[in-house]
């Protein structure tokens, strides 16, 4: 069996994907070290998964501290270095926004593969450009519009090619000839569903593997009695700290003929006024409880999405940032669920979108289709299938 060494940025979209391969690494007889930030030091070790805690460091530049472009990633790879040497790994697997264990397995002389916790962020000509939350375009007079941005986004990807090239020659490493250089060009792993990704020619190197899923543990939590349709309100913890979508839809669906599920993400605010058909809570298993529910109101997340849509779950989004408006799109053209634009998510504006998911039947019909394919493509394990494949191909 072969010793890997994985890298994750330690937001919980990246950490808990990653936690989830390691895992189903380790169930295969690999030996397995998951390096990403302290704070799932302790969920790790529970799991038996060896922990070493990454470098948190600043990315962006501020007054105070001017870093220059990838000047934190050259920090980081040099801090990691020393933990692959110890570790020795056969092989390295990388988190898309964490470029220091791949620096650091290239100085060992490791190889490395890339994990991307959500759909692929590079987009063919005449698509619509990544994260802005744009459909398909569905004619050639769409496609050619959306054409005339492939300047811009050549432009930025040249400058993100040439700072990185920058970080590698301070590293004593050879500059890459290509763009989107966090990806590995021997293995890349998507980790979604692949129906929510657009029909398109594949790059022989990426391999959609299915979601990864893991999450902390939690209680599962029953609605409030009655027969009424179940909506869960999983919001965003990072995008949405005020619990401004939670509070909207407590008010908003007080009285509606729905029982409300709500996780606050932490010590719940003993001012906040809960409705008679709700039930709010500080913390809840999203997967022991998403199956009993008819409806996910979140802000999009692919983790929480993946999460429902796996459940048989459509979802409302309220698009709040990162790659959530591109989410929202994909559910959309789907017909998956209801896509909320952030201005719209006041009371009304909730209950209406929830009303109208709730009148359409069809999403609940092709939400269980996905829980169906779910049910038959284990995320963790294909992905684990692919490191053992490339590795066998690379064994002299």
């Amino acid at each position: 069996m072969s010793r890997i060494f994985l890298g994750a940025f330690g937001d919980p979209g990246h950490a808990f994907p990653m936690l989830a391969l390691a895992r189903a690494l380790m169930a295969r007889g690999h030996d397995v070290s998951l390096q990403t930030w302290d704070q799932w030091r302790e969920a790790a070790e529970a799991a038996g998964i060896r922990f070493a805690g990454a470098p948190e460091y600043q990315v962006w530049p501020t007054r105070e501290k001017p870093l220059k472009p990838y000047a934190a990633a050259v920090l980081a790879a040099r801090e990691t270095l020393p933990q692959i040497e110890a570790f020795a790994p056969d092989a390295v697997v990388s988190d898309i926004l964490t470029p220091a264990p791949a620096l650091a397995a290239e100085l060992a002389g490791v190889p490395s593969a890339t994990l991307i916790p959500h759909v692929f962020p590079w987009m063919p000509s005449g698509f619509a450009p990544y994260s802005i939350g744009a459909r398909l375009p569905r004619t050639r007079l769409g496609r050619e519009l959306w054409r005339r941005t492939d300047g811009m986004i050549e432009r930025g990807l040249e400058q993100g090619r040439e700072e990185y090239n920058e970080c590698r020659r301070r590293l004593g490493l050879g500059p890459l000839p290509y763009v989107h250089t966090g990806l590995s060009r021997e293995l890349t792993m998507i980790a979604t569903l692949p129906q929510l990704e657009y029909p398109r020619e594949w790059p022989s190197w990426t391999r959609i593997v299915g979601p990864l899923l893991w999450e902390p543990p939690g209680p599962a939590v029953e609605p409030p009695p009655g027969s009424d349709p179940v909506v869960l309100v999983a919001p965003s913890t990072s995008q949405d700290p005020e619990r401004t979508l939670l509070r909207a839809a407590l008010a908003g669906l007080a009285g509606a003929p729905v029982r409300v599920i709500a996780s606050w993400n932490g010590p719940l605010d003993p001012e906040v006024d809960v409705p008679g058909n709700a039930v709010v809570v500080p913390w809840l298993s999203y997967a022991a409880t998403m199956p009993v529910c008819d409806l996910v109101l979140c802000h999009g997340g692919h983790g929480t999405l993946a999460r429902a849509l796996v459940s048989g779950c459509p979802a409302v989004i309220v698009p709040a940032g990162g790659d959530m408006g591109e989410n929202a799109a994909r559910v959309d053209r789907l017909g998956l669920g209801v896509r909320l634009p952030r201005r719209y998510g006041t009371p009304r504006g909730v209950r209406l979108a929830v009303e109208r998911a709730l009148g359409r039947p069809a999403l609940r019909t092709n939400a269980r289709a996905i829980e169906r394919w779910a049910a038959a493509h284990d995320g963790p394990a294909t992905a684990a299938g692919e490191i053992e494949r490339w590795l066998a191909r690379r064994a002299p």
